[in-house]
């Protein structure tokens, strides 16, 4: 919801200041980041260009009447973050993934810090959706970071009940699908209920019951179900979006941005209608072929059955994303620019000899399945990098438990630290994008991270182009929402 009201704000940027200010004051914002977390924003490629990462949070807070009218949370806990989504736009904007993180999945929250109340919460192991309400959607966007490995995640977009109420209502619904005739009333054994209430075969659902639609859960079996028919709307919403030509009907757009402006609460660093605009430019140009939504990989919760933890088949999707390789395997094979044709790249060091570059390689595989470090990583890596002519190269003693494979290198040291380092990581197979400048390092350090468990070619562990793992229930935004249609459970049928 909150990616189609941000490509429906396309048209503010050539307002009238009026206007624009209107649009302006109507806007609700929070901090990026209010939370522990080390995760640091790529560089950009040859080309000048970084992917996108934007986390998307739907949350069950009651923060107004309508949100009170429309169900949500009804505990003295803290609004929760029902839905959470990171929405991965491709450095070149040819492509976009939008991953769901289950609601129930158990994660480290770390410490967080309330922006408005300067409430500090300590670090806490539990479920996913609790850390909105421990610092706001900065504490739930540091959760993901650390979750994914690092994965920088650039902006975020919160959308409440009213909210998705308004959306759909204002961009004329979405096409879904069910099996069997649905009502998902409560029950003894699951109390509650969104009340969806649907025929079976493709209906269009706008308004209260687009909102019942998204949050239905029991009569679909999971919250993984839940999450599969949430892709099936989204898919729906921006097909249809895409369809409008709203662009040349100035009323319409009004409409549109002014129920998008009221609809949901951005971070502060893209708090501007311009900057809204910007977003929708670049999102409403990749094409429907190249849109995948899925699931992240999960498996049961050993602690409690009705939760989950990542698998680690996850650990795939996030090397895609942190790697920016597609999702899906429609794109085309890039072609090779001619010598003659080539930008010049600007004058920069080169590396020194590989033999007089002192390298420490620490053991960072400490929280694979068994919790333990993978013995002698290492060493085998330093054996490599000796065998390419890095014979400063030295194993640690001490683990560095690390989720990703990195090279660091001490920012003191300038660009001529980093073209070493960089050195360093391509004789192993490490991408640039891995090689990081570190005020906490006194010489270049390879950190063997639990990514790179076995071989000495990291690069020959990245996935390749749309080679998805077990587990992800990735959905194509071509595909008809016919060919998806929802099992529903015997007991919510009539």
């Amino acid at each position: 919801m909150a990616i189609a009201a941000a490509v429906a704000v396309l048209g503010t940027a050539g307002g009238a200041y009026g206007y624009y200010q209107y649009l302006s004051g109507k806007i609700r914002k929070g901090e990026r980041v209010s939370g522990q977390t080390h995760a640091i924003k790529p560089k950009a490629n040859a080309n000048g260009d970084t992917p996108m990462n934007i986390l998307i949070i739907g949350s069950d807070g009651r923060d107004s009447a309508e949100d009170k009218k429309l169900g949500g949370a009804a505990d003295s806990s803290g609004d929760r973050a029902d839905v959470i989504m990171i929405a991965h736009l491709s450095a070149d904007r040819s492509n976009m993934s939008l991953v769901s993180i289950p609601r129930d999945t158990r994660v480290d929250i770390p410490q967080c810090t309330d922006p408005k109340t300067h409430q500090v919460y300590p670090p806490k192991n539990t479920i996913i959706n609790e850390s909105l309400g421990r610092g706001g959607a900065g504490c739930t966007l540091a959760t993901v970071q650390n979750l994914t490995g690092g994965l920088y995640i650039d902006h975020w977009l919160t959308v409440d009940f009213a909210g998705v109420v308004k959306m759909a209502d204002v961009l004329g619904g979405a096409q879904v699908c069910v099996q069997q005739n649905v009502d998902d009333h409560s029950t003894p054994e699951a109390p509650g209920g969104s009340h969806l209430h649907l025929a079976a075969g493709t209906q269009t659902v706008k308004g209260e019951q687009a909102l019942q639609w998204l949050r239905t859960r029991h009569a679909f079996g999971s919250d993984a179900m839940r999450a599969k028919a949430q892709h099936m709307y989204l898919n729906s919403l921006l097909n249809n979006l895409r369809h409008q030509n709203v662009f040349s009907n100035p009323t319409r757009l009004n409409t549109i941005a002014t129920a998008a402006m009221s609809a949901f609460r951005v971070s502060s660093e893209i708090a501007t209608p311009k900057k809204l605009y910007d977003l929708g430019m670049q999102l409403k140009s990749v094409p429907s072929n190249r849109t995948t939504m899925l699931t992240m990989p999960f498996i049961e919760d050993p602690e409690n059955k009705n939760h989950y933890v990542e698998a680690d088949a996850a650990q795939t999707v996030w090397s895609l994303l942190r790697n920016d390789i597609p999702v899906d395997s429609n794109g085309k094979a890039k072609t090779t620019t001619p010598a003659s044709t080539k930008p010049t790249a600007p004058a920069g060091p080169t590396a020194e000899a590989a033999a007089t570059i002192p390298v420490t390689v620490a053991n960072g595989t400490a929280g694979t399945a068994d919790g333990l470090a993978v013995p002698g990583r290492a060493q085998a890596i330093t054996d490599k990098l000796t065998a390419a002519g890095f014979t400063k190269a030295q194993a640690s003693q001490q683990q560095a438990p690390s989720p990703t494979t990195t090279v660091t290198y001490p920012s003191s040291g300038g660009a001529q630290s980093k073209a070493d380092a960089v050195s360093v990581g391509k004789a192993v197979g490490i991408p640039a994008a891995s090689v990081k400048a570190s005020t906490s390092v006194q010489g270049i350090t390879l950190t063997v991270g639990k990514d790179w468990t076995t071989g000495t070619d990291y690069g020959a562990t990245l996935p390749k182009a749309g080679e998805l793992p077990t587990g992800s229930d990735a959905l194509s935004g071509a595909d008809d929402p016919s060919k998806n249609c929802m099992y529903v459970y015997p007991t919510y049928r009539w």
